[in-house]
């Protein structure tokens, strides 16, 4: 998978999200929520933020949970919009991330806070979960 986040920094326990038998989530991924307290891998952008894959789900392998981390630092690719260091991040794209909207973050869709400036493609630390 390209993209995929890295975990720098563990700040809480991964939590448990319904996902589809069906799907193939590596870890890594950037899920978004749906409800229940369902996940999938994201595939847009400001997309609601459920969390990162702790670990991979394989497609049709009989588990229908998934832990995803909610808090943390992360290793995170901005979608090439660039990104300044304090600025809370949404979801970019498939795996990706950009400078999040004020409605992005009224309607609960931020990613977390960037430590780090981005120019456009980089590879930046992200506060997930925020402050």
């Amino acid at each position: 998978m390209a993209n995929e986040a890295v975990l720098k920094l563990r700040i809480d326990d991964p939590m448990n999200f319904t996902v589809a038998d069906g799907a193939g989530i590596e870890k890594g991924t950037i899920c978004e929520l749906t409800d229940p307290r369902t996940a999938a891998a994201n595939n847009g952008s400001g997309d609601v933020f459920a969390g990162i894959a702790a670990r991979e789900k394989v497609a049709s392998d009989g588990r229908t949970q998934l832990a995803l981390f909610r808090r943390g630092i992360f290793d995170l690719k901005d979608s090439g919009s660039g990104i300044t260091a304090g600025q809370w991040v949404s979801t970019g794209g498939t795996n990706t991330i950009k400078t999040a909207t004020e409605a992005e973050l009224a309607a609960g869709k931020g990613v977390g806070i960037a430590l780090e400036t981005a120019s456009a493609a980089e590879t930046i630390e992200v506060l997930v979960g925020g402050s």
